[in-house]
């Protein structure tokens, strides 16, 4: 899994898309499509990292174990709920359930 596909199922997780995240971290509109075919800098690769609580490992698909980021708050806290609103407390724990249980069998 190269690391366009490793962000893209991030983002999958956090419910955004590549135009969000760009924004968000600070690097150019279409940045992250194009690390398929050149080689990213490193500081955009870590400031990607960053904003998922990865490792830049993680992401360059060179971390041994794919598995869950360890960060799960710092994901959590990113999202929104459908409404576009904080989630509730509720939601959290829900979305942290589902996860762990989804990544804990990998």
């Amino acid at each position: 899994m190269g690391i366009v596909d490793r962000i893209k199922e991030l983002c999958e997780i956090h419910h955004t898309n590549f135009a969000e995240v760009e924004r968000r971290v600070g690097i150019s509109n279409g940045q992250i499509r194009r690390w398929d075919n050149a080689s990213p800098k490193l500081e955009n690769i870590e400031k990607v990292a960053d904003y998922f609580g990865v490792t830049v490992d993680y992401l360059r698909g060179k971390d041994p174990e794919e598995k869950l980021p360890t960060d799960l708050d710092k994901i959590l806290d990113n999202m929104m709920s459908f409404d576009g609103k904080p989630m509730t407390e509720n939601d959290r724990e829900a979305i942290r359930a589902y996860l762990e249980g989804r990544f804990s069998s990998k």
